[in-house]
Protein backbone atom coordinates (compact mmCIF):
# COMPACT_ATOMS: atom_id res chain seq x y z
CA UNK A 1 0.00 0.00 0.00
CA UNK A 2 2.76 2.44 0.99
CA UNK A 3 6.31 2.72 -0.32
CA UNK A 4 8.71 4.99 1.61
CA UNK A 5 10.89 5.60 -1.48
CA UNK A 6 10.34 4.98 -5.19
CA UNK A 7 13.03 5.62 -7.83
CA UNK A 8 11.82 6.32 -11.38
CA UNK A 9 14.17 6.10 -14.36
CA UNK A 10 14.32 4.97 -17.99
CA UNK A 11 16.77 2.76 -19.88
CA UNK A 12 17.10 3.24 -23.65
CA UNK A 13 17.13 0.09 -25.82
CA UNK A 14 17.27 -0.60 -29.57
CA UNK A 15 14.27 -2.58 -30.82
CA UNK A 16 13.33 -3.57 -34.37
CA UNK A 17 10.03 -2.12 -35.53
CA UNK A 18 9.00 -3.14 -39.03
CA UNK A 19 11.97 -2.65 -41.32
CA UNK A 20 14.06 -0.40 -39.07
CA UNK A 21 15.66 -0.37 -35.62
CA UNK A 22 14.16 2.21 -33.24
CA UNK A 23 15.32 3.53 -29.87
CA UNK A 24 12.78 2.78 -27.14
CA UNK A 25 12.69 3.83 -23.51
CA UNK A 26 12.17 1.06 -20.97
CA UNK A 27 10.62 2.77 -17.94
CA UNK A 28 11.51 1.24 -14.58
CA UNK A 29 9.97 1.82 -11.15
CA UNK A 30 12.20 0.61 -8.32
CA UNK A 31 10.76 0.81 -4.80
CA UNK A 32 12.11 0.41 -1.28
CA UNK A 33 9.47 -1.38 0.79
CA UNK A 34 8.82 -1.13 4.52
CA UNK A 35 11.37 -3.89 5.15
CA UNK A 36 14.15 -2.00 3.32
CA UNK A 37 14.21 -4.45 0.42
CA UNK A 38 14.27 -3.01 -3.10
CA UNK A 39 11.90 -4.37 -5.67
CA UNK A 40 11.12 -3.58 -9.30
CA UNK A 41 7.42 -2.70 -9.49
CA UNK A 42 7.25 -2.83 -13.26
CA UNK A 43 8.69 -1.99 -16.66
CA UNK A 44 6.97 -0.19 -19.50
CA UNK A 45 8.08 0.45 -23.10
CA UNK A 46 7.63 3.71 -24.98
CA UNK A 47 9.26 5.47 -27.95
CA UNK A 48 11.06 7.97 -25.69
CA UNK A 49 11.15 9.23 -22.14
CA UNK A 50 8.54 11.87 -21.33
CA UNK A 51 6.63 13.22 -18.33
CA UNK A 52 3.27 12.44 -19.95
CA UNK A 53 4.03 8.74 -20.14
CA UNK A 54 5.43 8.73 -16.59
CA UNK A 55 1.98 9.90 -15.49
CA UNK A 56 0.49 6.77 -17.11
CA UNK A 57 3.07 4.64 -15.25
CA UNK A 58 2.16 6.23 -11.91
CA UNK A 59 -1.56 5.83 -12.63
CA UNK A 60 -0.93 2.16 -13.38
CA UNK A 61 0.82 1.73 -10.00
CA UNK A 62 -2.09 3.43 -8.25
CA UNK A 63 -4.64 1.18 -9.97
CA UNK A 64 -2.58 -1.83 -8.85
CA UNK A 65 -2.96 -0.80 -5.21
CA UNK A 66 -0.20 1.69 -4.32
CA UNK A 67 -1.94 4.24 -2.09
CA UNK A 68 0.99 6.45 -1.12
CA UNK A 69 4.63 7.13 -1.99
CA UNK A 70 6.50 9.21 0.60
CA UNK A 71 9.48 10.22 -1.58
CA UNK A 72 9.88 9.89 -5.35
CA UNK A 73 13.48 10.19 -6.53
CA UNK A 74 13.69 11.27 -10.17
CA UNK A 75 16.02 12.78 -12.76
CA UNK A 76 15.59 16.34 -13.98
CA UNK A 77 13.09 15.58 -16.77
CA UNK A 78 10.85 18.58 -17.45
CA UNK A 79 7.28 18.12 -16.20
CA UNK A 80 8.17 15.07 -14.09
CA UNK A 81 7.27 16.65 -10.70
CA UNK A 82 3.89 17.81 -12.05
CA UNK A 83 3.19 14.29 -13.39
CA UNK A 84 3.87 12.78 -9.95
CA UNK A 85 1.83 15.41 -8.11
CA UNK A 86 -1.14 14.78 -10.39
CA UNK A 87 -1.33 11.13 -9.26
CA UNK A 88 0.24 11.23 -5.78
CA UNK A 89 -0.29 14.82 -4.55
CA UNK A 90 1.31 14.27 -1.11
CA UNK A 91 4.54 12.76 -2.46
CA UNK A 92 7.80 14.62 -1.77
CA UNK A 93 9.79 14.90 -5.00
CA UNK A 94 13.57 14.67 -4.79
CA UNK A 95 15.69 15.52 -7.81
CA UNK A 96 18.59 13.12 -8.25
CA UNK A 97 21.67 15.08 -7.20
CA UNK A 98 23.93 12.85 -9.33
CA UNK A 99 21.91 13.71 -12.46
CA UNK A 100 22.08 17.42 -11.59
CA UNK A 101 25.85 17.31 -11.06
CA UNK A 102 26.33 15.49 -14.37
CA UNK A 103 24.13 18.04 -16.12
CA UNK A 104 26.22 20.86 -14.57
CA UNK A 105 29.54 19.33 -15.59
CA UNK A 106 28.54 19.09 -19.26
CA UNK A 107 29.42 22.78 -19.59
CA UNK A 108 32.79 22.69 -17.77
CA UNK A 109 36.14 22.78 -19.66
CA UNK A 110 38.39 19.85 -18.75
CA UNK A 111 41.02 22.01 -17.03
CA UNK A 112 38.41 23.37 -14.58
CA UNK A 113 36.50 20.11 -14.08
CA UNK A 114 38.00 18.98 -10.77
CA UNK A 115 37.71 22.42 -9.18
CA UNK A 116 34.05 22.79 -10.18
CA UNK A 117 33.27 19.31 -8.76
CA UNK A 118 34.96 20.35 -5.50
CA UNK A 119 33.09 23.68 -5.36
CA UNK A 120 29.69 22.06 -6.01
CA UNK A 121 30.12 19.65 -3.10
CA UNK A 122 29.36 22.17 -0.27
CA UNK A 123 25.93 22.78 -1.85
CA UNK A 124 24.57 19.23 -1.62
CA UNK A 125 26.44 18.28 1.57
CA UNK A 126 25.24 21.37 3.47
CA UNK A 127 23.73 20.89 6.92
CA UNK A 128 20.37 22.32 5.83
CA UNK A 129 18.64 24.15 2.97
CA UNK A 130 19.69 27.63 4.19
CA UNK A 131 23.35 26.62 4.32
CA UNK A 132 22.98 25.02 0.87
CA UNK A 133 21.64 28.29 -0.55
CA UNK A 134 24.62 30.19 0.89
CA UNK A 135 26.95 27.62 -0.68
CA UNK A 136 25.18 28.06 -4.02
CA UNK A 137 25.58 31.85 -3.79
CA UNK A 138 29.30 31.40 -3.06
CA UNK A 139 29.58 29.07 -6.07
CA UNK A 140 27.85 31.65 -8.29
CA UNK A 141 30.17 34.41 -7.03
CA UNK A 142 33.16 32.35 -8.12
CA UNK A 143 31.85 30.73 -11.31
CA UNK A 144 28.78 32.76 -12.30
CA UNK A 145 30.70 34.89 -14.79
CA UNK A 146 32.28 31.94 -16.62
CA UNK A 147 29.61 29.27 -16.13
CA UNK A 148 26.26 30.99 -15.42
CA UNK A 149 24.29 28.01 -16.75
CA UNK A 150 25.27 25.86 -13.70
CA UNK A 151 23.83 28.24 -11.13
CA UNK A 152 20.69 28.63 -13.25
CA UNK A 153 20.23 24.83 -13.42
CA UNK A 154 20.48 24.45 -9.63
CA UNK A 155 18.17 27.40 -8.95
CA UNK A 156 15.49 26.22 -11.38
CA UNK A 157 15.49 22.78 -9.68
CA UNK A 158 15.96 24.15 -6.13
CA UNK A 159 12.49 23.28 -4.80
CA UNK A 160 13.19 19.60 -5.54
CA UNK A 161 16.92 19.69 -4.67
CA UNK A 162 16.50 20.42 -0.95
CA UNK A 163 13.88 17.97 0.48
CA UNK A 164 16.51 15.38 1.47
CA UNK A 165 18.27 18.04 3.60
CA UNK A 166 15.56 17.58 6.24
CA UNK A 167 17.32 14.31 7.13
CA UNK A 168 20.72 13.44 8.60
CA UNK A 169 23.54 12.24 6.31
CA UNK A 170 22.99 8.47 6.71
CA UNK A 171 19.35 8.85 5.71
CA UNK A 172 20.17 11.24 2.87
CA UNK A 173 22.23 8.54 1.19
CA UNK A 174 19.12 6.38 0.92
CA UNK A 175 17.14 9.02 -0.99
CA UNK A 176 19.19 11.80 -2.55
CA UNK A 177 20.36 9.95 -5.63
CA UNK A 178 18.95 7.50 -8.13
CA UNK A 179 22.18 5.52 -7.75
CA UNK A 180 20.07 2.60 -6.52
CA UNK A 181 18.28 2.32 -9.85
CA UNK A 182 21.48 3.14 -11.75
CA UNK A 183 23.17 0.17 -10.04
CA UNK A 184 20.35 -1.97 -11.43
CA UNK A 185 20.66 -0.31 -14.84
CA UNK A 186 24.37 -1.20 -14.93
CA UNK A 187 23.45 -4.86 -14.44
CA UNK A 188 20.82 -4.59 -17.17
CA UNK A 189 23.22 -2.90 -19.60
CA UNK A 190 25.68 -5.77 -19.12
CA UNK A 191 22.90 -8.14 -20.21
CA UNK A 192 21.82 -6.09 -23.24
CA UNK A 193 25.17 -4.80 -24.56
CA UNK A 194 25.91 -8.06 -26.38
CA UNK A 195 22.67 -7.61 -28.33
CA UNK A 196 22.86 -5.15 -31.20
CA UNK A 197 19.09 -4.79 -31.00
CA UNK A 198 16.01 -6.79 -30.01
CA UNK A 199 13.54 -8.25 -32.53
CA UNK A 200 10.55 -7.04 -30.46
CA UNK A 201 9.45 -5.36 -27.21
CA UNK A 202 8.55 -8.79 -25.87
CA UNK A 203 12.07 -10.16 -26.47
CA UNK A 204 13.56 -7.15 -24.64
CA UNK A 205 11.09 -7.54 -21.77
CA UNK A 206 12.00 -11.22 -21.28
CA UNK A 207 15.75 -10.58 -21.24
CA UNK A 208 15.42 -7.63 -18.84
CA UNK A 209 13.19 -9.70 -16.55
CA UNK A 210 15.83 -12.45 -16.42
CA UNK A 211 18.62 -9.91 -15.87
CA UNK A 212 16.67 -8.42 -12.93
CA UNK A 213 16.31 -11.89 -11.40
CA UNK A 214 20.02 -12.64 -11.84
CA UNK A 215 21.15 -9.24 -10.51
CA UNK A 216 18.84 -9.33 -7.47
CA UNK A 217 21.27 -9.90 -4.56
CA UNK A 218 23.54 -7.04 -5.69
CA UNK A 219 20.99 -4.23 -5.62
CA UNK A 220 18.12 -5.32 -3.35
CA UNK A 221 19.60 -4.39 0.03
CA UNK A 222 19.37 -0.87 1.47
CA UNK A 223 22.08 0.22 3.91
CA UNK A 224 21.17 2.04 7.17
CA UNK A 225 17.50 1.24 6.59
CA UNK A 226 16.41 0.99 10.27
CA UNK A 227 17.69 4.51 10.91
CA UNK A 228 16.06 5.79 7.73
CA UNK A 229 12.70 4.21 8.62
CA UNK A 230 12.73 5.87 12.06
CA UNK A 231 13.52 9.24 10.47
CA UNK A 232 10.68 8.77 7.96
CA UNK A 233 8.28 7.91 10.80
CA UNK A 234 9.19 11.13 12.61
CA UNK A 235 9.03 13.20 9.42
CA UNK A 236 5.91 11.75 7.76
CA UNK A 237 3.97 10.62 10.86
CA UNK A 238 0.78 8.65 10.24
CA UNK A 239 1.41 8.31 6.50
CA UNK A 240 3.92 5.58 7.39
CA UNK A 241 2.10 2.45 8.62
CA UNK A 242 3.13 0.92 11.96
Amino acid sequence: DVYPVVFLDALVLKIRDGGSVQRRACYLALAIGMDGERDVLGMWFQANEGAKFWMQVLTDLKQRGVQDILIACVDGLKGFPEAIEAVFPQTTIQTCIVHLIRHSLKYVPRRQYEQVVKDLRPIYTAIDADAALLALEEFEEKWGGQLPVIGQAWRSAWEHVTPFMAFEPEVRRVIYTTNAIEALNRQLRKAVKTKGHFPSDDAARKLIYLAIQNAAPQWTRTRAWTKALLAFKIHFGDRLPN
